[in-house]
């Protein structure tokens, strides 16, 4: 993996490619549109066996974690990458929750949750357990987290909208006592499945009744404001896999689909769509670059990187996904044709981690342009 770059430079380098190359050889054996279909129609839409293949053979869960704990010690440009491909196949895995959102709280916790912290770091970098922060998916950072109250090193309270909950091995709770750790099989502990729009990614209300807790730290905001950061910054970079798998599949369709003797791909209307399309989607990747880049970094801007990226990537993704369905024409509106999946990860991916409105007026906030 590649170490830290020693200047922004948003195109992707040679190691980047060879892990693109890696991880999409992988998602193209195992992640077909037909078997994500299936599962997604099932009891059981999580992908365990490629999630054993993404974090235990190709060693992904562990790219955010050091070395010395057990992990890559790669940077989150490397995980924009895998994201990315992920986002192409709308896989089923809780790559973001476990690998990014809750490897980043316990990060945030290293060396001030002791043993605890370094424990589940190395568990979460192997593979050997999965880890969600156990707040909403709609979360942004900086909102305060009171669901959950905590009395003698036991936990109370009931989350909704927790990602990916339903294969978790660990939960981080945040409550005003700190932040803690709370085994997913431990007496207390309920799970309770929810609707979600997204079936590739769950939604699952965590309750907790006198649930043991193990403190990670007695300040549980900056391990979530960062976990919650790095979460949206890199969530564009899966939006921008999801847009151009979309961008790339309708110009393949659109050759191929005859009308009046021609491709409907060469009717001058259908290019100006479609030239479009293109245009934001390389603008996606810019900004989706840049936010990685300035969390690889630790850049000075990378607030405003995450923002920039959270209120351009979301709705690109929602149009690319719309134009998409209806460029396919009927064969878009079907069951069997996976379009569908990636327009509801699109819609659910863009009230994720905060609106694009409510990244827009933290931008706004961030460069000193309030709202007269």
């Amino acid at each position: 993996m590649s170490a830290q770059h020693a200047q922004s430079d948003l195109l992707y380098s040679e190691d980047e490619e060879a892990l693109r190359a890696a991880v999409r050889d992988l998602l193209a054996d195992h992640c077909d549109a037909a078997s994500v279909l299936a599962r997604v129609e099932s009891d059981t839409p999580h992908d365990r066996e490629l999630w054993k293949h993404l974090a235990e053979n190709m060693g992904l869960a562990g790219l955010l974690v050091p070395e010395e704990r057990g992990g890559q010690g790669a940077t989150h440009r490397e995980v924009a990458v895998v994201l990315e491909e992920l986002g192409r196949s709308v896989a089923p895995v809780p790559y973001l929750t476990s690998a990014v959102i809750a490897t980043e709280a316990l990060l945030a916790c290293d060396g001030e949750g002791g043993e605890e912290a370094a424990t589940l770091l190395s568990e979460l970098a192997s593979g050997r357990a999965i880890g969600a922060l156990a707040v909403p998916l709609s979360a942004t950072a900086g909102r305060e987290f009171k669901d959950v109250r905590e009395a003698g090193g036991t936990l109370t309270g009931r989350v909704t909208g927790v990602a990916d909950a339903a294969v978790a091995d660990v939960f981080l709770v945040p409550t005003p006592s700190g932040l803690f750790a709370v085994d997913a099989a431990a007496d207390g502990v309920t799970v309770e499945p929810q609707t979600s729009f997204d079936r590739t990614r769950p939604l699952a209300a965590v309750r907790l009744a006198g649930a043991a807790g193990r403190l990670l730290t007695g300040t549980a905001a900056p391990a979530v404001r960062r976990a919650l950061r790095a979460g949206a910054g890199l969530l564009a970079s899966e939006q921008l896999g999801v847009a151009d798998w979309l961008l790339t599949e309708t110009v393949r369709y659109t050759r191929e689909r005859h009308q009046f003797n021609r491709p409907v791909g060469s009717f001058q209307a259908l290019k100006h769509r479609l030239a479009q399309l293109w245009l934001e989607v390389v603008r996606v990747r810019a900004t989706a670059r840049n936010a990685a880049d300035a969390l690889a970094t630790g850049s000075d801007d990378i607030d405003v990187a995450v923002a920039v990226a959270q209120a351009y990537t979301a709705p690109v993704a929602v149009h690319v996904a719309e134009e998409a369905l209806q460029l396919h024409g009927g064969i878009g509106m079907t069951w069997e044709h996976p379009i569908h999946l990636y327009l509801k990860r699109a819609k659910a991916d863009s009230i994720a981690l905060g609106t694009a409105g409510r990244h827009r007026e933290e931008l706004a906030e961030l460069v000193d342009l309030r709202a007269p």
